[in-house]
């Protein structure tokens, strides 16, 4: 009987990429991010409403649940590389699920901002180790595409949800009602995690019992302060866009435009790019994101009009989604087999990280000096981000590659 030859590249076409565990971690992760997103752009507008808020007090308020997630994710890759990951996931998944009812009973700012804040914990942890389970439910050689592919999930999710966030509030005017639907979302997810099943995992011997590679890749760095300003420029965009879109242009459906358009260019660019991280040019594809972002986020803040701001989120949604799944590549590259889950929490405490002071230091320049002042500090940091990543990080990456 003929065999399949499954030595170097004769192995690809063989392993199967779509498998049946890919697709239900995918979803999964599409899940989490959906109903996590489908508030973000409204929390502003909410906390503005109904606690009548300044918009340096919004950014406090929302920032507490990067805080959080910053905190927990370093644990988290240390756990989910150490214990069961699908045990990990279902519980981490469940916190975050039962967690949306609190949104429903603060009554008050302050439990408002507490159950903002603690709702990080799971949402870091729950990031972190549904990213690992996609990992293992990869065949190796196709582990580049399916990363990339995989983003699809949350790109799409962060692209859609803020759209159908906005569209049901400008149709019942009702945040309740949304609360709801995150967390009925959310409660379908974490069943979802239950059915996954995934292949046993050898443990490691050898591994030191303490180790800064538990917590943080240090072999990323470089590329860590890359993501972190990145995520910096999506902390702000993200967060002010729907109500800078309705005090600015006077536009509520607007907005969900901009995110669908948005969500369009995630999706182009992560399927466009797929055969070019499957060949491996991980370093090529970020740096092309990096510059058609830097276009995107120029434009925004050069040209304040409709047209621009159309325009511009389907640049920002091109570069991101050409430029994250390349970065997560690199990441997962530098990292030993046994440091999946720390590859994992280290690019996504960088990307909070970055989130978080673009929520707090969007909205005190929105407050003091006004939106253009804020966007274009965007549109720099965006740049500086490329610029390090052109002139010294692809070097770095290329050098310490596992």
């Amino acid at each position: 009987m003929q065999r399949n030859d499954t030595s170097g590249m004769g192995k690809a076409p063989t392993e199967r990429l779509w498998n049946r565990e890919y697709c239900k971690v995918m979803f999964c992760n599409f899940m989490l991010f959906f109903s996590f997103y489908l508030l973000t752009p409204l929390l502003p507008i909410y906390l503005s409403e109904q606690f009548h808020t300044n918009k340096d007090t919004i950014g406090m308020v929302l920032s507490g649940y990067i805080i959080a997630a910053l905190v927990v994710r370093p644990f988290s890759g240390f756990i989910v590389d150490t214990f069961d990951r699908k045990r990990v996931l279902m519980l981490c998944f469940f916190v975050f699920f039962i967690t949306f009812a609190g949104y429903l009973g603060a009554a008050t700012l302050l439990l408002f901002g507490i159950v903002r804040t603690f709702h990080g914990l799971p949402f870091g942890s729950a990031t972190v180790a549904n990213s690992t389970v996609a990992i293992d439910a990869l065949p190796s050689s196709r582990r580049n595409e399916g990363i990339g592919y995989y983003g699809l999930s949350n790109n799409l999710a962060m692209a859609i949800a803020p759209s159908a966030g906005i569209w049901l509030y400008t149709l019942t005017d009702d945040f309740r009602l949304l609360f709801w639907i995150s967390l009925v979302v959310a409660g379908i997810g974490f069943y979802c995690t239950t059915t996954i099943n995934l292949p046993a995992r050898r443990r490691v011997e050898g591994k030191p019992h303490i180790s800064m590679d538990h917590f943080f890749l240090t072999r990323a760095w470089l590329l860590a302060i890359n993501i972190l300003l990145f995520g910096l420029c999506w902390g702000v965009m993200s967060n002010y866009v729907a109500i800078y879109g309705k005090e600015v242009f006077g536009i509520t459906n607007g907005t969900g435009g901009f995110f669908a358009l948005l969500s369009i260019g995630l999706v182009v660019s992560r399927l466009y790019g797929a055969k070019s991280l499957r060949e491996g040019h991980l370093a090529e594809n970020a740096i092309q994101g990096c510059i058609v972002s830097s276009v995107g986020y120029t434009l925004f803040v050069l040209s304040p009009g409709e047209w621009a701001y159309y325009v511009s989120a389907l640049l920002i949604g091109l570069g991101n989604g050409r430029m994250y799944p390349a970065f997560l590549n690199m990441f997962i590259s530098l990292a030993r087999h046994d440091q999946r889950g720390t590859a994992n929490s280290t690019i996504l405490t960088s990307w909070d990280l970055g989130m978080g002071l673009g929520i707090l230091s969007g909205g005190v320049l929105i407050e003091y000096m006004g939106y253009t002042s804020a966007f274009a500090f965007t549109a720099g940091a965006q740049i500086v981000g490329a610029s390090l990543m052109w002139l010294r990080t692809r070097r770095f990456y290329m050098e310490r590659r596992v």
